[in-house]
This record gives C-alpha cells, sequence and structure tokens, in this order.
C-alpha cells in the first residue's frame, strides 16, 4: 500500500485488533480484488480466517480466472462488510469493514489442506463436527484447491 495514503476522516479509522477480528468472525463473505495484464478482477468468496497464522482461507476449483489472475500475480486486495443498516432520517448508513493486503499461495500440503478445510467448516457451518466427520475422512477430501491468503497489512473502518 502506498505509505504516503492516509484516512480522510479520521473518526471513521477502526485500528484495534479486537474490533477487525469480530467483523471478521461475524461474517462468511470476502469481496477479492486480482489484477492481471492490467486488467482487474473482483469475486466474493467464503472464507476462514486463521488468527494465529494471520491470513485467510478459501477454496476453489482447480482452474478458473481466479486461479490464473493468482498464478500470475499473487498479491490481492480484500474486504470484509459488516452492514449494520442504513439509519433512517439520518442520510447514513452503519457499517464496519476490514480490508487487508495479502500474498496467496497455493496450499499443496495434505495436511494443511485438512486444517484449512476445517476452519472453513468451522467459519461456516453452527454444527461443524458431523460434517467435518463426514467430509474430512474421505480419501477425495483434499481434492479441492486450498488459497492460503496471508495477510501483509490490515486495516479497519466504520461508520454511524
Amino acid at each position: 500500500m502506498d505509505e504516503t495514503y492516509h484516512l480522510r476522516r479520521i473518526e471513521r479509522d477502526m485500528p484495534d485488533r479486537d474490533d477487525q477480528l469480530a467483523v471478521l468472525r461475524s461474517q462468511k463473505f470476502l469481496s477479492l480484488a486480482m489484477c492481471h495484464e492490467n486488467r482487474p478482477y473482483l469475486v466474493s468468496l467464503n472464507y476462514a480466517f486463521s488468527e494465529t497464522e494471520n491470513c485467510f482461507y478459501v477454496h476453489s476449483a482447480e482452474d478458473g480466472r481466479k486461479i490464473q489472475y493468482l498464478r500470475a500475480n499473487p498479491q490481492v486486495w480484500g474486504q470484509v462488510i459488516e452492514d449494520r443498516g442504513y439509519i433512517v432520517g439520518q442520510c447514513s448508513h452503519a457499517y464496519r469493514s476490514v480490508m487487508f493486503q495479502a500474498r496467496g499461495e497455493f496450499v499443496e500440503d495434505q495436511q494443511q489442506k485438512l486444517h484449512a478445510l476445517s476452519l472453513l467448516i468451522d467459519h461456516a457451518d453452527p454444527d461443524p463436527e458431523p460434517l467435518k466427520k463426514r467430509l474430512l475422512s474421505t480419501p477425495n477430501a483434499t481434492n479441492v484447491t486450498v488459497i492460503r491468503l496471508v495477510v501483509e497489512s490490515l486495516y479497519g473502518k466504520q461508520g454511524a
């Protein structure tokens, strides 16, 4: 990120990591921006965020535009938004967002894939254990493409 950039409305800054993590824990989708040969691409994905590893995990089919772009240029920008709704009578909208710059890596190790898939199920499903037992114990469990988005910088912003 350009180090000369600064938040114009400083009162909207959300620098506290606990606040940022609360947004990441509560939401289910992120938007991921990529660029290849000066052509942008934006995709929304379900995710899991590993607080200890400071990275996002996403999964994918083994081919497609997202994969092609990440292989050509692993630098990405992403955002997770918590929509708190329109504020009637104030012409304003309440939100919290977490933006991040990251480097995409393809997870090849089978145990790391199982770890990532387990985190994804934990984040998405209210009762993850039966699903993990059923899906992660099959021989085909690791036939999915798993991408680790290693966070290089994380920013929070909030409004109203």
